[in-house]
């Protein structure tokens, strides 16, 4: 018995209270680009780089984020450059972020407007 065959991971679906907020978060934050607005419409609004990122639903009643979400975070990967320049940006908007140092991975952390959590990391030292 073979395994499925992936290439990569494409989008990670969030719910959200306002996507075109959201659209306007991460593209102004974390520089993704709209991607098959013109099939799909307002959504799922689907935002990328490099082939990887977000894809928008409106939230549904009943379903707010908060502790009990089982979705953890969101992780987009960055030169150690990247992750730097990161850093600056964040403190340059006042959006408050930490830091992790895990030994082989270097990243921060800090909430999208929904409260889902972003994470930019780098496996360069």
């Amino acid at each position: 018995m073979t395994s499925v065959r992936l290439e990569a991971l494409d989008h990670v679906g969030l719910a959200v209270a306002d996507v075109a907020t959201s659209v306007a978060w991460y593209q102004d934050v974390l520089g993704l680009r709209r991607a098959h607005e013109q099939t799909w419409g307002d959504f799922p609004a689907v935002l990328e780089a490099n082939g990887s990122g977000v894809a928008l639903f409106p939230r549904t009643e009943g379903h707010p984020v908060g502790p009990d979400d089982p979705l953890r975070h969101v992780g987009f990967r960055t030169s150690r450059s990247g992750l730097e320049w990161a850093k600056s940006e964040l403190r340059d908007r006042g959006i408050a972020f930490d830091e992790g140092d895990y030994g082989i991975a270097w990243s921060v952390y800090f909430p999208d407007p929904d409260g889902y959590l972003v994470e930019i990391t780098t496996y360069e030292s």
